[in-house]
Parts: C-alpha cells; structure tokens; sequence
C-alpha cells in the first residue's frame, strides 16, 4: 500500500485551474496532490540578443520555491547572492520541454517566459511545472492568436510530464516526497517528448534494473501522460468558454 492510499498505476489528485493572475498573458495553478504551482506566461515583443534579426522567437522559463514550500524555510536566491543550481536546472528542463513543442520561427521576433513558483512542496514539483507552464504557456500564445500579432499558431503539440519509480520492486507512478525520499530504490522523470525515461540524481542504471523493468516504467508514464494531456485539455477549453 501506497503511503497516501493510492494504486501502484494511479496519478495523485490533479487539478488544474487557469487564468488565476490579473497581469499575466497566461497563468494556471496546478495542484498534483499536496504540490502546488502557479504557472505565468509574460509576452515580450523582442527576442533575445542571440536571436536579432533572426525573424525567430524564444520561449524559456524561471523557477523558484517560496520560501515556506518545505518543511524548513528556503532561502531566497536574493539573500544568498547566487542562483541555487537545482533551481538552475529545472528551469532549464521546462525551458527545453516548452521549446520542443514550439515552431519558435512562427513566434516572430518576441519572447515569452514562464515563471513557475512552487507555493507548496510534496515532491515532482519540476513535472508539475512542466504540465503547468504548458497550460500559461497555450492562453499567452491563444491571446496572440485573438489579437492578431501571429498569423499562424506556433503550437505543435502538448506537453507534459511525469515522474516514475520502483519501490519494494514493483513500478509506481507520480511519486509524492516520502516514497521518493525514504523508499524508491530507482526513480526517473517522463515526458511525452523523449519516449524514453530520463534519469535523476536518484537513479542508478546498473544489471541489478532489468529491461523488462524498464518497459513497465514506460509504460507507466505513457499511462499518466495521456491523462495529464486529458487534464490540460479540459482546462483550456473551459478556459476558451469563458
């Protein structure tokens, strides 16, 4: 038995509301049981140094825990002087998950950028915002569409993520922090992009992780995947109701 009740194949309960900030281009608030995050899409009409005069736009993204997400208060990126490397990284991983499903030439020269701020921790906080900046990320780019500014829709697909793991060696899907933290022996991210899992910090590929194993992961995260794109679907077309 799962820590929190659930079956080995069975999502945490997801929920995803959109248009939650007055100022954003794109905003939603995803909650994936006790992990939750604000997702906001800012549209700016120029690109980056490296792209000018390229007729290309660019889509990246910033991440960032409150301070009283966890159990222990974080410090600040500000009050530290310095960018913390893990924020680093997984800004950089929406950043590319977003892009992948992006004809950036179709965005012109302009920029949009997500920003996902985790209001509450209880683990996958970065597959979290991987589902959530897509959704701000889709009402930035219908809010172009509307007005005119693009003349074709850059979106080529949808993206989501999802995490994957073995615990007492049966596959489990969407680990929450304690199975993560104090039970999984191998624990990968999935996504729709790469067909394959990515390995985290946690995992250890060795002969002991058999490719049957490996197959049942996979297949575990297709699973998920298609129900977060569900999920995502519903909210923005209750979102184009409205």
């Amino acid at each position: 038995m799962r820590s929190d009740g659930r079956k080995s194949d069975e999502l945490r309960p997801l929920t995803i509301e959109t248009d939650v900030m007055k100022y954003a281009e794109g905003s939603a608030i995803i909650k994936a049981g006790n992990t939750h995050v604000v997702c906001s899409a800012t549209v700016e009409e120029n690109a980056p140094p490296f792209l000018k005069d390229s007729g290309s736009g660019w889509v990246t993204s910033e991440y960032s825990m409150l301070p009283r997400s966890t159990h222990t208060r974080n410090r600040r990126d500000a009050s530290k002087g310095r960018v913390n490397a893990r924020a680093q990284e997984i800004q950089r991983l929406i950043g590319r998950s977003l892009r992948a499903v992006i004809d950036l030439d179709k965005l012109s020269e302009r920029s949009i950028i997500v920003d996902c701020d985790v209001l509450q921790a209880d683990g996958r906080t970065r597959t979290a915002s991987i589902t959530g900046a897509f959704v701000a990320l889709h009402q930035a780019i219908n809010g172009l569409l509307e007005k005119g500014l693009l003349e074709e829709n850059p979106i080529k697909d949808f993206v989501a993520a999802v995490s994957v793991g073995i615990i007492d060696a049966e596959p489990m899907l969407d680990l929450c922090y304690e199975e993560d933290s104090n039970r999984c022996r191998y624990e990968y991210s999935y996504d729709r992009l790469r067909g394959a899992c990515r390995g985290t910090r946690n995992c250890r590929v060795s002969s002991l992780f058999s490719v049957e194993k490996l197959n049942e992961l996979i297949t575990l995260g297709h699973k998920g995947i298609k129900e977060l794109l569900d999920i995502q679907k519903i909210a923005l077309n209750d979102l184009l109701k409205n």
